[in-house]
Order: C-alpha cells, then structure tokens, then sequence
C-alpha cells in the first residue's frame, strides 16, 4: 500500500484550500482513500493526482460533472479490462482534448483583449505624465 498523506499536505502539493478538498469529497470526485483511525481523511498519490487534474480543468470552466465524467472515463482507460470500450472511451477522450483547445483559445483572446487595454491605458499615463505643466 502506498504513502498515505493529510488533508493538510494534499491542500499545499495541490494549491488547493482545505474547503475545496472537502467540497470535491462531498460532491463523489475525490473521496479520501482511506481514514486514521481518528477519522482523518486519507489520501494517496492517486488522488493528489486526481485533484491536480481537477484543478487545472478549473480555469477552463469544465463542470463538476464534465470532470466527474472525465475522471471516470481515465480510471476506465487505465483498467483496460474494457477492450470492447476502447474506441468509446478515446473518442470520448478526443472530444475533451478538443473543448480543452477551444477554450484555452477563447482564453487567449481574452488574454490578448486584457493586455490590449492595459496598453492602452498605459499609452494615456504616457501622454499625461510626459506633459509639461
């Protein structure tokens, strides 16, 4: 069996709050892989994994249950005891790969607007400091 750690140590390897480890046991994405004997939540590599996915599938908006779907659909890849399902579960697999891209380009174009502004607004400062009184 491997190395166990505590919500503690999970939240600081993952940059994830103690609050949201909890939320993400509460809502079935990663419960603990085992419990102290004081009732300490317990967690493995695996799930620290798992939380790092989660994580960076945030900030592309993906919901509780596009990543629920995606984690089960990795655990399913992994087992390979679905031959039958294979070809599913990588088309299922490319269809996340591909909203991942659209998104992460809607996020550049947002990126590019905001930077845009920013210079734009440095170009006023310019004009307005530069000016004699």
């Amino acid at each position: 069996m491997g190395q166990h750690m505590q919500i503690g140590e999970v939240a600081e390897r993952t940059k994830l709050s103690l609050r949201t480890i909890r939320h993400y046991e509460e809502v079935g994405l990663v419960p603990p892989s085992a419990r102290s004997k004081g009732g300490f939540r317990l967690y493995t590599e695996s799930d620290v994994q798992r939380l790092l996915l989660i994580r960076r599938m945030k900030p592309l908006d993906f919901t509780l249950d596009e990543m629920a779907d995606l984690l089960d659909l990795l655990d399913n890849l992994a087992a390979e005891d679905h031959p039958a399902d294979r070809a599913g579960l990588l088309d299922r697999l490319t269809r996340y790969h591909e909203a991942a891209g659209q998104r992460i380009n809607a996020l550049r174009e947002q990126l590019d607007t905001a930077m845009n502004f920013a210079n734009q607004l440095q170009q006023h400062l310019d004009q307005h400091t530069h000016q004699p009184r």
